[in-house]
């Protein structure tokens, strides 16, 4: 079994410094990789990345990252991204990480995600082109997902997992007020998962949303946004496909 821990919403700033480092630190002991599901800081500062940086620095598990809404708003995200991969983060955006865990390849890809809504209630590419911009963005984002998939499936991994910010699910949205649902998640990220295929997606940016929930192909969703799981980190234990010509599991 493959041990994810995986938290997003933590939106760190100056005055939370040091509030995870506790809890990271026992990491090497109940997991083997971190998954950070976006809006790690308020307001995209350069101080607040700095915040986050030192809180996964040197925690002794490989961190993999995507960025939130909240990581874009004060447009430096790129030196927000360039922070964390200085702490030793893997950020991502449309692109995949292989995370080594003994003879296990873990594959993670991962994009922000965008809005849009779901499947009966959706926004359409028509009309004004700053809709169809807003539609065509959603688009990239799940393109970049399916074809990072893809390409971990054709390195062989053994464990494919999606990262998203935003839902790829309504169900994961309950608690949520229903209007403003497309604003949460699209369902084009959901098609993408199915598509390539993963064996676990996992999110944030729902507060008040629920964990569980599952795309239409049967690929098990969390959101673990940290106000929904309560907790520094969740963990999850995902098992190991068989390998194509080996007589045992991988582990």
């Amino acid at each position: 079994m493959i041990r994810v821990a995986a938290v997003g919403d933590i939106h760190m700033s100056p005055d939370t410094r040091g509030v995870l480092r506790p809890a990271f630190d026992t990491l090497p002991e109940r997991a083997d990789l971190l998954l950070l599901a976006g809006d790690l800081t308020r307001h995209g500062t350069v101080g607040e990345a700095r915040v986050v940086a030192d809180e996964i620095r040197g925690l002794g598990v490989p961190v993999v990252a995507v960025l939130g809404n909240h990581d874009h708003h004060d447009d430096r995200q790129d030196e927000v991204s360039d922070l964390l991969r200085d702490a030793g983060a893997q950020v991502l955006e449309g692109e995949s990480a292989v995370v080594p865990v003994g003879e296990v390849r873990v594959g993670v890809a991962g994009t922000k995600g965008f809005g849009g809504g779901f499947v009966g209630a959706s926004a359409g590419e028509f009309g004004e082109p700053v809709m169809k911009e807003f539609v065509r963005v959603s688009r990239r984002c799940a393109d970049g997902l399916r074809t990072a998939l893809e390409r971990l499936a054709a390195e062989g991994c053994d464990v494919r997992i999606a990262l998203t910010h935003y839902s790829p699910v309504p169900e994961t949205l309950a608690g949520e007020p229903l209007e403003i649902y497309p604003f949460l998640g699209s369902y084009l990220l959901a098609e993408a998962i199915d598509t390539a295929g993963a064996d676990l997606a996992v999110h944030g940016h729902a507060h008040a949303g629920t964990e569980h929930g599952m795309t239409t192909g049967g690929v098990k969703v969390r959101n673990v946004a940290q106000p929904v799981i309560g907790r520094a980190f969740h963990v999850y234990h995902l098992p190991v496909r068989e390998r194509v010509g080996a007589g045992t599991p991988a582990v």
